[in-house]
């Protein structure tokens, strides 16, 4: 059953809940992916079997919350998360980010650490508006963008991105890699080798450039973008329950 919550600013943010004892759990997806994908349906199937605390949920313009996904930005999903998680739970939540969702949940632990009891994140994509699409786009490409104010890319999952001048420029209002970033909690980073779409070597600039006293990065070897295999999964939940002793 899927419920829905009013944001302060008008939107209505789907979410689905399992109640559950110890350390809340919040899965944080990736651009244009929803809370009934690969990975959040097997968290939630591992917060069954464990008893744990879940909450997963749709950014405005993704899945079945409202608003469409081209209107949509980093500053705008980062305020939708944060309304999910100071209304839906209480007290710390180990936090899994995946792609943007670990960009999100980055911008969380600046925000709110008091709310992270850790952080678990995914092929974590910070800044990727800035360091993937505009810094691939050529001169061409950068001027039909200011000139129209959107831009077509292709994508491997599908349907070509849209990608909005208002995007890119709200983007830079919410980078994590331009200033310090105190991680006061544990944190697990996890990417995979084969990753077409966040580079190995984001993930190690990452890990240089946090702040904190238990940050450990695991590279998984052959592991794509998707990070969704039988493996994957089971690192992912191994990460959650290394967080939560």
């Amino acid at each position: 059953m899927v419920d829905m919550l009013e944001t302060a600013q008008g939107r209505s943010i789907a979410y689905r809940q399992r109640k559950g004892r110890g350390t809340g759990v919040v899965f944080l997806g990736g651009f244009r992916s929803d809370m009934t994908g690969t990975k959040a349906e097997w968290l939630d199937e591992w917060a069954q079997r464990t008893g744990r605390p879940f909450l997963r949920f749709d950014y405005s313009g993704h899945g079945a919350s409202s608003g469409a996904f081209e209107d949509g930005c980093i500053g705008q999903w980062f305020a939708d998360a944060t309304a999910a998680i100071t209304t839906l739970t209480d007290g710390p939540q180990v936090l899994v980010g995946s792609s943007m969702g670990g960009w999100i949940s980055l911008l969380l632990s600046r925000a709110m650490p008091e709310r992270v009891a850790g952080l678990v994140t995914i092929a974590a994509a910070p800044d990727f508006t800035e360091q993937g699409y505009w810094a691939g786009f050529d001169e061409d490409q950068r001027q039909v963008l200011l000139r129209e104010g959107r831009i077509a890319v292709p994508s491997d999952y599908g349907d070509p991105y849209v990608i909005t001048r208002h995007l890119i420029e709200d983007g830079r209002d919410h980078l994590i890699m331009d200033r310090e970033l105190p991680l006061p909690f544990p944190v697990r980073m996890l990417q995979g080798t084969a990753d077409e779409d966040v580079p190995v070597d984001w993930a190690l600039r990452l890990l240089d450039h946090a702040r904190g006293e238990d940050v450990r990065l695991t590279l998984m070897k052959g592991a794509d973008h998707r990070f969704s295999t039988p493996e994957c999964l089971e690192l992912i939940g191994a990460s959650i329950e290394d967080l939560s002793r």
